[in-house]
């Protein structure tokens, strides 16, 4: 059993829940996950499993053919390999909880675990793309170019019996296709892709520097996707965040109204295997609470200075210029900042 610190605080900002693992290595992600595959599956494609995330690496970093460097500023590589991470340990916690005709085996895992990774691959720009300067300004259709970059790969590595599974199951970590419309085979599919966009979520929303990463990537990246601004029925526009502070004014908001209803009613619950994984904690559950009641304290206080947490430098914060700078190079954009 991996146990978590006791304060939040005392965890390091790249690193997991547990503090044990560090999220901005692919090479320590894939032992965690090999390590949880060997106590539950009698055996399972350690080779697939290496290659998936050896090329993911790859990928995020631009070493990857046609494709260059995610510059995404929040779904970068740590995000990726959080939620894949946390996706291993819930489903480590379900074969452990249910009967032995009821699991979901290691072949499937495996195709889950690969889908995980690539889930927000759809935010990598090809070397050719010249409309588009940073990979943010994909965030609507993500999913979907996801979808299409995990229907190649897994033809490529002579998985391809599952590549339109994949494709599919890959939509239960976004909002572009509802959950209800996904098609699989079966419920055992379906039982993964909830355990997928629940693992999206619960890593996301317990990362130590959450709520530091909604205020200064997160929100970057919606005003280049586009996501700042709506039309309503009368053709007015309306700003639905105003700037990053903005965006965590709202997030208890989105938090009860959405996060809660994917979780709970979605989901079906699934995150709750983590108990089993841990043997009757719940990291992730409580590093969601946690980072929830402290942005409760900042909000009560009106003191964004409260977060000082300084999350780990990725490809696209390394390069990125600053928002407005962006937008002053590449004024023909036409996107809305507030």
């Amino acid at each position: 059993m991996t146990h978590l610190k006791s304060d939040m605080k005392e965890r390091r900002s790249e690193y997991d829940i547990t503090d044990n693992v560090k999220l901005t290595y692919a090479d320590s992600v894939h032992d965690a996950v090999s390590t949880i595959f060997r106590s539950v599956f009698n055996s399972f494609n350690e080779v697939a499993l290496k290659q998936a995330f050896d090329d993911c690496e790859r990928l995020f970093e631009g070493d990857y053919p046609t494709y260059l460097a995610c510059d995404a500023l929040y779904h970068d590589k740590q995000h990726s390999m959080d939620m894949t991470l946390a996706l291993a340990r819930l489903i480590s916690g379900h074969e452990r909880s249910v009967a032995k005709d009821q699991r979901i085996g290691a072949e499937r895992a495996v195709i889950a675990i690969i889908t995980a990774l690539y889930h927000d691959s759809g935010y990598i720009r090809h070397q050719r793309d010249r409309r588009h300067f940073n990979g943010a300004e994909y965030t609507p259709v993500h999913v979907s170019r996801s979808a299409d970059f995990l229907k190649r790969y897994l033809h490529k590595v002579n998985m391809g019996k599952y590549a339109q599974i994949s494709a599919n199951m890959v939509h239960y970590t976004g909002y572009e296709i509802a959950p209800k419309n996904i098609r699989l085979p079966d419920d055992r599919w379906h039982l993964l892709g909830q355990m997928l966009g629940s693992a999206d979520l619960i890593a996301q929303m317990s990362d130590r520097c959450y709520l530091e990463k909604c205020r200064d990537r997160l929100y970057p990246e919606f005003v280049l996707g586009g996501m700042t601004v709506t039309v309503d029925d009368k053709g007015n526009e309306v700003i639905l965040f105003e700037s990053g502070e903005d965006l965590l004014r709202k997030t208890p908001a989105f938090y009860s109204n959405e996060v809660e209803k994917r979780l709970n009613t979605l989901f079906n619950k699934v995150y709750g295997y983590e108990v089993a994984h841990f043997e009757g904690e719940k990291h992730y559950i409580n590093g969601l609470g946690q980072n929830q009641a402290r942005l409760k304290r900042v909000l009560n206080a009106n003191d964004f200075s409260m977060l000082r947490r300084r999350p780990p430098q990725n490809n696209g914060t390394r390069n990125f210029p600053g928002l407005d700078a962006y937008l002053n190079q590449h004024p023909l954009k036409k996107i809305r900042h507030g």
